[in-house]
């Protein structure tokens, strides 16, 4: 027994199933309208990330020079720490201010930046951390 095979056929109003030109170009337009902002936000957010690093950089650096001065002060306490334009990791340049405060005391201003246009000197504009403290005579 040979049974012929007869094709399914579709129901009438499947019969031409798919898009329409004018349904692809709207939605293809859609699309687009969505892309954008989400691409833009990308954008903005890998700018903030990098500002961001650059910052925590700068802070983890200034906390270092800041602990090494103060490591120092204790045997070291008359030397000047004022240093200007000092490298501290590739482009991260760091400033040390030292005024007298009173007699055996004194403040140390640190400022730590990212040399953005690389003329190993660090601008006002650069500066992305500060850090205060002050320092006492202890013998």
């Amino acid at each position: 027994m040979r049974r012929k095979l007869t094709a399914i056929k579709p129901p009438l109003g499947n019969r031409f199933a798919g898009f329409t030109l004018t349904e692809v170009i709207t939605a293809s337009a859609l699309l687009v309208i969505a892309m954008v902002p989400i691409l833009k936000s990308l954008t903005t957010a890998h700018l903030n990330t990098s500002f961001i690093e650059r910052k925590t950089r700068s802070l983890v650096l200034a906390q270092a020079r800041l602990d090494e001065i103060k490591t120092r002060s204790v045997y070291y306490y008359s030397d000047s720490f004022s240093e200007s334009d000092l490298s501290l990791d590739g482009l991260y340049l760091c400033d040390v201010a030292d005024t007298p405060a009173g007699p055996n005391i004194r403040k140390i201003t640190i400022s730590v930046g990212y040399d953005l246009n690389e003329n190993n000197a660090i601008a006002t504009d650069e500066i992305l951390v500060t850090l205060v403290t002050l320092i006492a005579k202890r013998w």
